[in-house]
């Protein structure tokens, strides 16, 4: 109900047998002067006139007029979706003279504080009002200065939907995304499938959030969220990416080990073959060059002795380190995993809902609380 005040003199009149006001139907304004008055940041509005004109006129024997009418209007509401899906939303409502200056009408709330009224079980889907401040001001065009009235009415959307909708159900995803920890990393068909659907799932749950908003460049509190959800889910698949290439790379050097440890076989094998036929007869000719006969079957006498088999052979130290590339294993990844990715996102979890819930609770000092006990 938009009712406003004001008085004429020119419809006064001398009260007698207890007459002070008369109460007339709305076919009297054409014969009265009314304020023009309109609403500065109007997008849309109609007059109820369901079953005659919702429009009530009532003018005392002083002059006194009050002007009631019932209509709805659709007023224009820029928002700042920052900490969207926690935020608060500040709409006005302009009201306005359209023809008459400040030189012939000043606008003012009748009834102070009490001016504005919000009924108790007004509600909305995705929002609840707070509260409600009221101003007046001049507005400066190029046709002069008006005095304008505002209603300032303070939004704070319910977060109940999108709780269940997206944070929930983002959250359990993450979740899902670590039981590959717990997988046995031979498993690949079972983790790679794993990883590819949780990456998936959120970027459609992204997307299917994104669309239902409108298409602004900067940064939501609900795209941190998600974002920081799809970093974990597809860090846990680079998890796997980086187990099978330790797992692949640890296989080939255990494979070259092998193969030099075969290799030092087979010479110790021929080693001890040569080795099986020695003599303790002296030659005369090597006698007398200080060789004996053992040293000319296996070689020149001054010819050196064959490298000893421990620098062939793989010290106990590398066989021990062949399960580990730079002092780590596969298994040790996955064991990590299972306590690194729950803790980070437990405390992104802490830091993210006590720093928007903290930021974007920045009510005005001045505001009339709605519903206030």
């Amino acid at each position: 109900y938009f009712r406003q005040f004001w008085t004429d003199p020119r419809l006064s009149f001398p009260g007698r047998g207890g007459l002070d006001e008369l109460t007339v139907g709305s076919e009297y304004l054409k014969k009265i002067w009314v304020p023009d008055t309109f609403f500065a940041n109007e997008k849309k509005s109609y007059f109820h006139t369901a079953t005659t004109s919702n429009e009530m006129l009532r003018i005392t024997n002083q002059g006194k007029v009050l002007r009631s009418i019932r209509l709805t209007i659709t007023a224009s509401c820029p928002m700042n979706l920052q900490y969207f899906p926690m935020d608060r939303q500040l709409c006005i409502i302009e009201i306005e003279s359209f023809g008459y200056s400040m030189d012939h009408i000043r606008l003012s709330w009748h009834a102070g504080d009490k001016s504005v009224v919000i009924e108790s079980d007004v509600s909305l889907p995705q929002f609840r009002v707070l509260g409600y401040n009221r101003k007046t001001i001049i507005s400066s065009t190029s046709t002069g200065n008006y005095s304008r009235l505002l209603c300032e009415i303070m939004f704070v959307r319910s977060m109940g939907y999108y709780l269940i909708q997206i944070y929930i159900p983002s959250s359990l995803i993450v979740v899902i995304s670590w039981v590959s920890f717990w997988l046995n990393r031979s498993a690949t068909p079972a983790r790679v499938s794993l990883g590819v659907t949780t990456v998936l799932t959120m970027t459609t749950l992204m997307s299917s959030t994104n669309a239902a908003l409108p298409k602004i460049s900067y940064v939501k509190s609900i795209d941190v969220y998600l974002g920081t959800c799809f970093v974990m889910v597809f860090a846990s698949l680079l998890e796997y990416a980086a187990v099978g290439y330790m797992g692949k790379r640890i296989q080939m050097r255990r494979t070259r080990v092998l193969a030099i440890q075969k290799l030092a076989e087979q010479r110790k094998q021929q080693v001890d073959h040569t080795k099986t036929v020695r003599y303790k007869l002296h030659d005369p000719k090597t006698h007398s060059k200080g060789g004996t006969l053992e040293n000319t079957i296996n070689g020149r006498a001054d010819e050196e002795a064959p490298p000893p088999l421990a620098n062939l052979l793989p010290h106990k130290d590398i066989n021990k380190g062949l399960n580990k590339l730079y002092g780590c294993s596969p298994s040790d990844i996955d064991k990590y995993s299972r306590i690194v990715f729950p803790v980070c996102f437990v405390c992104f979890n802490l830091m993210y809902w006590i720093i928007y819930l903290h930021i974007s609770d920045d009510s005005t000092e001045d505001l009339i609380l709605h519903n206030k006990e």
